[in-house]
């Protein structure tokens, strides 16, 4: 068991689902459970920070045990424990046309994420095709997809984001063609990427909504302060967390430039790198003897 005694202005943890919290098989070890956990009992707030939408972080989330804060769609959304939506930010359609107007070469590769339950929640332009890039991805979420051909004549309310999915070398070819347009200014980029499945997810939204951006948030409606967070993530869409944090880990199996950063790296995903993290932040010393 942590003795949280030894570092009373801990107040929050925000961590990062996939790659961070989640191992390679898909779940969470008994050892980070057990320290999220004892952490909540303390008195420390816990919040899941994710690039998933919230539909697809409740699950993960309800394995805590407890109920934590999540932020999802990359900061868009924000949730309290208790279910109740703190903040959300959406993209308006004009924007999110002019996006995939400007990137038609790539609506194959585009999903839309609305706000509402069910399906039609996702839209995508071909199911089939998605399958051959998030194979996974499409089967969980499988009975909340559209399809929509052309996609943009599903924009008839604000979406939360749209997201493209491709190969790595796809996906850096699609970011580069979106930072030419003229759309470019009026959005932000967030780009997950996976080297050892050569996947790369990058979700457009609104100027300015990040994990950072929706964490400072949060903190500042429980009167935390930054030196009192630790966060862990892995991935360049965690990059404005880590960054916000007073105590940033990246996991080991990060990607190599969000270990190049500056911020301690903690064990992998499958070697209790959350659990590890609060431990070297608790007790530094006696952890790195």
């Amino acid at each position: 068991m942590l003795n949280w005694l030894e570092m009373p202005s801990l107040k929050l943890i925000a961590v990062d689902i996939d790659g961070t919290l989640l191992n390679s098989a898909s779940g969470i070890s008994e050892t980070n459970l057990r320290a999220l956990a004892e952490a909540h009992q303390a008195g420390v707030h816990v919040v899941l920070a994710t690039g998933r939408r919230h539909a697809f972080a409740l699950p993960i989330a309800r394995l805590l045990g407890f109920e934590p804060f999540i932020i999802s769609s990359n900061g868009a959304l924000s949730h309290d424990p208790c279910g109740k939506l703190l903040a959300m930010t959406l993209m308006s359609r004009e924007i999110a046309r002019a996006v995939l107007d400007q990137m038609q070469s790539w609506t194959n590769a585009a999903v839309l994420t609305f706000n509402r339950a069910g399906t039609g929640a996702l839209v995508v332009e071909s199911r089939a095709e998605l399958v051959g890039r998030i194979a996974r991805w499409v089967e969980s979420n499988l009975e909340y997809i559209l399809e929509v051909k052309p996609i943009q004549e599903a924009l008839v309310e604000d979406p939360i984001q749209t997201m493209f999915c491709g190969t790595i070398s796809e996906m850096r070819e699609a970011v580069s063609q979106l930072k030419r347009g003229v759309v470019s200014g009026s959005v932000s980029i967030h780009v997950t990427q996976y080297d050892d499945r050569d996947l790369c997810i990058f979700d457009v939204l609104p100027p300015g909504c990040t994990k950072g951006h929706a964490l400072a948030a949060v903190c500042e409606s429980l009167d935390i302060r930054r030196e009192e967070v630790l966060a862990v993530g892995d991935n360049y869409n965690d990059r404005e967390m880590l960054e916000f944090a007073g105590h940033a880990f990246v996991v080991a199996n990060a990607h190599e430039d969000m270990k190049g950063m500056g911020w301690q790296v903690t064990r992998s995903n499958d070697e209790d790198g959350v659990a590890h993290a609060i431990a070297l932040a608790l007790e530094p010393t006696a952890v790195r003897a």
